[in-house]
Order: structure tokens, then C-alpha cells, then sequence
């Protein structure tokens, strides 16, 4: 490793699996400290645990990422423990059911809402009050090719990515003289956990309907790809990179 993330702090959410496992894994590697943050604790103490056995500095917290209590605390302990933040990974995320509007709950949407969108704006909030007086920070956000195209899930899990993309878009604008740079990675189809939280109950009617955008898309990447590329625009490597919203898909947008 090159050390790429050396003396810098970094949370990351949704890190007891999957891609949050990965980034932050290697964000230790690199030299980061890293907040590891999940609703499963269990999950993400073995992936701190796994930090620790290769060198790397970690600590784990439970964290239900639409509660803004607890996206509080998040950024208490990474002063706490590490005296500084540097960067702040909004990663956790979960799947709808493939509804489209008309068949869709408010509670379905309300659920996938609160996870998705309203954690990065909470989390986002939070990342500006610590960056502003320092002149310096940087957001990564997850979104999905969910967020730029129309038919890779249901109306819910479709909608809140494109607001996680408008949320990082204006946040870089409003903040590019100050320091601080907020961009998106949108994944394809990824090899996580991530299904898990879609349930029984799928929508016949819109999973179909989303399947026809399938055929186009490649075999399905793995978690540490997406780290590789979070890893670039974290660093300073990526410095001039502000607002960007790159897709990971294996070339699935192409078409």
C-alpha cells in the first residue's frame, strides 16, 4: 500500500458489509483511521476486528443512519477517538421492492427515504459544521445508477438516489470556495448483501418491468472495485474533482 490516507480520519457508514467493508478496509490499509459505522453491530465489530488484525486503526459503532441522534454520535466518537475528521463516507443504503407509484405504500417509501436520502443529508449537515471553520473535507456519497436512470428499481429506491445526486451536486456548488468537495460514486449491479433488505413481498409488476433493463447490464462487480474508485476521490489525488457523479458499472449506462 502507498499510504494515500495518511494521518486523515474517515467515517463510513454501512460498514459492517459489502462495499462500507471494503472502503473501509482499505481506507485503513492506506493509512486512514476509520469510524465503521452500521445498524449491525456484530457485522461491522468483525470487520473492525479484521482491521486490527492487519494493523489498521478502527473503531465500531451501531448506527441507524436515520436517526439523526445517532449520525450525531457517529461524529462525536471520530473526535473522540481520533481528535479530527477528514472525510465522511454515506454508504449505508437500502433496496425498495420494486414498486412503481401505483402500487406503492407510503410506508415503503417513507422506509427507503429515511435510509437512503435523508441519512446523507443529516450526515452532510453534520460534515459541513466540522469542515467549514477548517477550510477542508471531503463527501463521498453513494448513489446508484438507480440515481441517473429510470429503470434499475422501484419508484421509492429510484427517487431517493436521484436526490442523493442532487443533494451532492448542490453541496459542491454552494461549498467549491470553501474547501470542500462532495462527490458521488453510482454502482451497477455489485455483488453485496444489499438484496437482503428488499423482503418478500416484491412487486411482480415492477420487478418484471425492471428485469427488461437487465439484459444490458455486465456481469456484476465486486465491493473492493467500488473502494478502489472511493479511495481515488478521497485522496488528494482527486482534488480537483468536485460535484462529480461517476458511474461503476461496468459500462451498464453506456447502452
Amino acid at each position: 500500500m502507498t499510504d494515500r490516507l495518511k494521518n486523515k480520519v474517515a467515517i463510513v457508514t454501512g460498514a459492517g458489509s459489502g462495499m462500507g467493508a471494503a472502503m473501509a478496509k482499505l481506507f485503513t490499509a492506506e493509512g486512514a483511521s476509520v469510524v465503521a459505522a452500521d445498524l449491525n453491530k456484530d457485522r461491522v465489530d468483525e470487520v473492525v476486528a479484521a482491521i486490527a488484525k492487519d494493523g489498521g486503526k478502527a473503531v465500531s459503532i451501531k448506527t441507524d443512519v436515520s436517526n439523526e441522534d445517532d449520525i450525531q454520535a457517529m461524529f462525536k466518537l471520530a473526535k473522540s477517538e481520533f481528535g479530527q475528521l477528514d472525510i465522511v463516507v454515506n454508504n449505508a443504503g437500502i433496496m425498495d421492492n420494486m414498486a412503481p407509484v401505483g402500487n406503492l405504500t407510503d410506508d415503503m417509501w417513507k422506509k427507503v427515504f429515511a435510509v437512503n436520502t435523508d441519512s446523507v443529508m443529516y450526515s452532510t449537515r453534520e460534515a459541513i459544521k466540522e469542515f467549514l471553520p477548517k477550510k477542508q473535507g471531503v463527501i463521498l456519497n453513494i448513489a446508484s445508477v438507480g440515481g441517473t436512470n429510470g429503470g434499475r428499481a422501484g419508484v421509492a429506491y429510484t427517487a431517493s438516489k436521484h436526490a442523493v445526486v442532487g443533494l451532492t451536486k448542490n453541496t459542491a456548488y454552494m461549498y467549491q470556495n470553501d474547501g470542500i468537495r462532495v462527490n458521488a460514486i453510482a454502482p451497477g449491479g455489485i455483488k453485496t448483501n444489499i438484496a437482503e433488505s428488499m423482503g418478500k413481498n416484491v412487486d411482480k409488476f415492477g420487478y418484471e418491468r425492471q428485469s427488461q433493463g437487465m439484459g444490458a447490464s455486465p456481469e456484476p462487480g465486486t465491493a473492493a472495485e467500488i473502494a478502489n474508485t472511493a479511495l481515488f476521490l478521497v485522496s488528494d489525488e482527486a482534488r480537483y474533482v468536485n460535484g462529480a457523479v461517476l458511474p461503476v458499472d461496468g459500462g451498464w449506462t453506456a447502452y
